[in-house]
C-alpha cells in the first residue's frame, strides 16, 4: 500500500482530531480493556484511544501506525509518554510479545485493500494475542453503500482548525463494483488564504463472508459480532461488521 497522504501529511494529518472526535468505539475498548494488562492499538492514529487506555496505572499500551505523521501528533498529545509509538505496517509488523487485548478501530481494517492484505493484518493480530486475550475491529457493511453519501453536496462542512482558522470541507467519491474497492477524495479550503489541502484515500468494503473466511484462516475465532459499538448484535441492516474473539 503507497501512504495515504491524508495521514502522511503533517498538515492534513492535523484535521484529524478536529473531525473526529472521542466517539462510540473508544468508549466500547475503554470497557472492553477494564482489567487487561497489556493492550495493542494496531492503526492508533493520533492516539487518543492508547493515551486514554494508558492513563490505567501498570497497563501497557503500545499503539502502531504506518503514518509517521499521525504518530508526531500521538506522541506530543497528553499521556501520549505513557505509551510504546510503533512506526509499522499492521500487515507485517512483529513486536515480539502478547497482548490481552487487540484494538483496530476507526474503520482502519478497510485500508488493506486485498483479501492478501486482509488476511496478513488478521494474522499479525493473531501472532500478538495473548492465549486467554480477545480482539476486537471494525469494517463498514457494503450493504449499506455508505460511500453514497460522500459526495460534494451531501458532505460539505464548515470547520475551525486551531492553526489554520476557519476552513471549508467536502469529499468525492468514485465506487468500483468489480473490486468493491471506494475512492475518496478529501478537501479542505483554508478560508484566510484559499490555499486547498487535498487527499485520495481508497478503502474495501469486503462483505461478511470474506472476513468469516480469512478469520478463520488467521487462526482466529468470532465470539461474537456486533452491528455497531453501543454493543448491539449485527443484523444485516447493520452499519458496522465488528467481530469479537480470541485465538481459534
Amino acid at each position: 500500500m503507497t501512504q495515504d497522504r491524508l495521514y502522511g501529511d503533517p498538515d492534513l494529518a492535523s484535521f484529524y482530531d478536529v473531525e473526529n472526535a472521542w466517539s462510540a468505539d473508544r468508549d466500547y475498548c475503554r470497557l472492553l480493556a477494564a482489567g487487561r494488562a497489556a493492550v495493542l492499538d494496531l492503526g492508533c492514529g493520533t492516539g487518543s484511544l492508547a493515551a486514554e487506555l494508558a492513563r490505567e496505572p501498570g497497563r501497557t499500551v503500545f499503539g502502531v501506525d504506518p503514518a509517521g505523521a499521525m504518530l508526531d501528533i500521538a506522541r506530543a498529545r497528553p499521556g501520549g509518554d505513557r505509551v510504546t509509538w510503533i512506526q509499522g505496517d499492521g500487515r507485517s509488523v512483529r513486536l515480539g510479545r502478547r497482548f490481552d487485548l487487540i484494538v483496530l478501530t476507526g474503520h482502519a481494517f478497510q485500508e488493506f485493500l486485498t483479501a492478501e492484505d486482509q488476511l496478513a493484518a488478521l494474522r499479525t493480530i493473531a501472532a500478538h494475542l495473548a492465549p486467554d486475550g480477545r480482539f476486537i475491529f471494525d469494517s463498514r457493511n457494503p450493504a449499506r453503500e455508505e460511500w453514497r453519501e460522500w459526495t460534494p453536496a451531501e458532505s460539505a462542512r464548515r470547520i475551525g482548525h486551531p492553526r489554520f482558522g476557519a476552513a471549508e470541507a467536502w469529499n468525492d467519491v468514485e465506487h468500483d463494483p468489480a473490486t468493491g474497492i471506494v475512492t475518496y477524495g478529501t478537501f479542505y479550503r483554508i478560508v484566510a488564504d484559499g490555499r486547498v489541502l487535498s487527499s485520495r484515500s481508497r478503502i474495501a468494503f469486503p462483505p461478511r463472508e470474506q472476513l468469516e473466511r480469512l478469520i478463520a484462516e488467521a487462526g482466529l475465532t468470532v465470539e461474537t459480532w456486533l452491528g455497531d459499538w453501543t454493543g448491539a448484535p449485527w443484523t444485516p441492516g447493520s452499519r458496522d461488521f465488528i467481530p469479537l474473539g480470541r485465538l481459534g
